[in-house]
């Protein structure tokens, strides 16, 4: 099996498993002050100080939980009701058009639910990025105080976005606070603090970790209610913490911040050459003007539609996605694709290549060989 779908989820790293493994042998509850307690308590601070080294933050601003739906839920959800138990309610939500759903849909919940709050998508342009001019006439519009939400590389295209820049503008306006989804970011470096940001999500299984564990960052003194009812977590996150998933999560974060460089020029000489082969194809690269994540390719090839695509590598053992794989079960448009702006008929035919730690040019090359073939079989079904 070739497998190209990592930002979908990737397989575990080596180091990963072996954490999980560890984690499980020990079996203890973190609560627990015996020593099988302890033992386990000391695996989730380890991971604790990893993950917050990994993505530049300190490790009492890091809140595991089970995933990036969560911490995205959680940084959203819980900024609301913090700010609004604290007495400064937010009164607006500015969520990114390319966001991912996980984060549209709790803030378009949030809106329905709550009386006052004023919803507002932030325009991106034909690459998806923020189109800043027209985002700083939108947040100086309104009164009241703001929560912006951002994604930091988008998981379908693999465009990359200024957080920086940003949260520069957004912090020129009074009284605002912003989240980054930065779940699809863990090819790119990720500087929590030196963003000056409030909240930012991550997941393990994005990383090489295990699934169901991720984190939302949350800086001190911004307001977060838990959304769960317990102590864990610094009172943040109730529940017993997932001990293994979170021991994993910490080596992965260990082992991509170790390897981030070499790996991403690897994948990026990967990258370059199947983009290079799709030419043949008269392929169309989505996003290709602006700096992209080195693993991510979003391409169509235009009367290709991506369902017919995805059923032939399939059956070649090469797998791959049309979009995000929490829209799976249907081929659809992408909202994405929607807000970059382009045509339905293309976007039809969209697929998403996403490479990562364990892959190798000639997954590349398979991926090219299929699609090839494809297209060899089409030309000469339309030829009789």
């Amino acid at each position: 099996m070739i497998y190209l779908d990592h930002n979908a989820t990737s397989p575990l790293r080596p180091e990963a498993r072996a954490a999980v493994l560890r984690a499980l042998e020990i079996g203890g509850n973190p609560s627990s002050v015996h020593a099988a307690g302890r033992a386990a308590r000391a695996l989730i601070e380890e991971a604790r100080e990893s993950v917050a080294e990994f993505a530049g933050a300190a490790p009492g601003e890091v809140i595991f939980v089970s995933g990036g739906a969560e911490a995205n839920a959680l940084a959203l959800r819980g900024a609301i009701a913090g700010a609004a138990e604290a007495g400064a309610p937010v009164t607006r939500l500015f969520v990114q058009a390319t966001a991912h759903e996980s984060a549209r849909a709790v803030a378009a919940s949030l809106a329905e639910t709550i009386p006052g709050l004023q919803l507002c998508e932030i325009p991106v342009d034909a690459n998806g990025q923020v189109n800043q001019a027209e985002f700083s006439v939108q947040l100086a519009g309104s009164e009241g105080r703001a929560l912006v939400s951002l994604i930091c590389v988008n998981n379908e295209t693999g465009v990359i976005e200024d957080v920086a820049a940003l949260a520069k503008l957004i912090r020129e306006q009074a009284n605002t606070l912003i989240h980054v989804d930065a779940v699809s970011s863990g090819t790119c470096p990720i500087r929590f603090r030196e963003w000056n940001v409030d909240y930012l999500s991550l997941s393990a299984h994005k990383l090489g970790g295990p699934q169901g564990t991720g984190a939302l960052l949350a800086k001190g003194g911004a307001p977060l209610a838990s959304l769960f009812n317990g102590f864990q977590e610094m009172r943040r996150r109730g529940g017993t913490e997932n001990v293994s998933g979170i021991a994993g999560f910490g080596a992965a974060a260990r082992a991509l911040r170790a390897h981030r460089n070499e790996e991403a020029g690897r994948i990026t000489a990967i990258r370059a050459h199947f983009e290079n082969a799709l030419e043949a194809f008269g392929a169309v690269v989505f996003g290709q003007d602006a700096e992209c994540a080195p693993n991510t390719t979003c391409f169509a090839i235009p009367s290709l539609s991506a369902e017919t695509a995805l059923m032939a590598l399939d059956l070649d053992g090469v797998c791959v996605s049309s979009g995000a794989a929490c829209s799976s079960g249907k081929v659809g448009r992408s909202h994405v694709l929607k807000a970059m702006g382009v045509p339905d008929d293309l976007a039809r035919c969209a697929l998403r290549v996403s490479f990562g730690w364990n892959s190798t040019q000639a997954d590349a090359d398979a991926a090219i060989a299929s699609l090839e073939k494809l297209m060899t079989r089409i030309s000469a079904r339309k030829a009789a």
